[in-house]
């Protein structure tokens, strides 16, 4: 692990004039490479990410490749991948989570990306309960998961705890010919609020407790001899079946249609402790370094 000592950071112009010095090619004019895969969109010049008082800086890239989705009556296998990617730091305060057995691991506090959204996933067919799906789109509806908020309280280290990874406020978009392009179940002001775990819930019934996997766990120096460590979780599963299903808004003219999505849905039954996620197949890196100067060095080398 890095020290968690505070070491000063650069201003983006040391930053960049470090990369050059290398002979590199800055790192938003490339994509970077090896273990640092994916990670071109890095927020390296954020405010928050330049800080000086941060003990560390960091990028994460996270693709989540298969799993599924149970809001009230209604199940959802998730058929394409979700990914996030995002910056993040530990700030001055080193704030961290204790857990049972005496353990702890940093708390580190979320930048969205320099270009690009945090969140990407592509639509998802839904079948309308008690309807034969014969014209998609019209007599099915295509869900897409969308970040409703910031993600926060990002804790990479609580592999196998039965505490969060992350807060991850969402909202699903109901596309359909009848329900127009602005039906949701939840919103920005009232998301499906997901706090999933690779360790145990325990959830309010009829939900019973259910385990997640941490997958593979690697730690790699960087390659070209910068301070960076990159921290990779391969095949994680994620787990929460805690959480409570808000309403739906929006749907139909003027949100006439709302009452009939949330029949069709089941979302009389979508209190917490009946509703569910899996996030499997779920591949993360993450890059970590007490330096943004060097950082930035390692990503342009990769």
């Amino acid at each position: 692990m890095i020290s968690t000592h505070t070491r000063r950071i650069a201003t983006v112009g040391a930053a960049l004039a470090a990369v050059l010095a290398l002979g590199a090619t800055p790192a938003a004019a490339r994509a970077p490479g090896g273990i640092y895969t994916g990670m071109g969109n890095c927020p390296l010049t954020a405010p928050a990410m330049r800080d000086t008082t941060n003990l560390q800086v960091g990028c994460v890239y996270s693709v989540t490749n298969a799993g599924s989705f149970r809001i009230g009556t209604t199940d959802v296998t998730l058929s394409s991948p979700i990914t996030l990617q995002f910056g993040v730091y530990w700030p001055a305060g080193a704030p961290v989570v204790e857990f049972p057995d005496g353990s702890s691991a940093n708390v580190y506090s979320v930048v969205p990306p320099a270009n690009g959204r945090t969140l990407t996933a592509a639509p998802i067919q839904v079948a309308i309960p008690g309807i034969w799906n014969i014209i998609p789109g019209v007599t099915s509806v295509f869900a897409q998961v969308e970040l409703a908020g910031p993600i926060t309280r990002f804790v990479p280290l609580a592999t196998g705890e039965s505490y969060p990874v992350f807060v991850l406020p969402i909202k699903l978009r109901l596309i359909n010919a009848v329900l127009g392009l602005n039906c949701y179940l939840g919103s920005n002001s009232h998301p499906l609020i997901l706090r999933p775990t690779t360790g145990t819930t325990d959830p309010q019934p009829p939900n019973g407790p259910v385990t997640g996997d941490p997958g593979v766990i690697d730690v790699q120096a960087d390659p070209n001899g910068h301070s960076a460590v990159v921290a990779s979780f391969a095949g994680a599963r994620l787990v929460d079946n805690e959480f409570a299903a808000p309403g739906a808004s929006g749907c139909g003219l003027a949100g006439i249609l709302n009452g009939l999505v949330e029949q069709a849905f089941g979302l009389s039954q979508a209190g917490a402790g009946h509703n569910a996620v899996v996030f499997d197949r779920t591949n993360t890196s993450l890059a970590v370094d007490e330096s943004l100067t060097d950082l930035a060095a390692a990503l342009a080398a990769s």
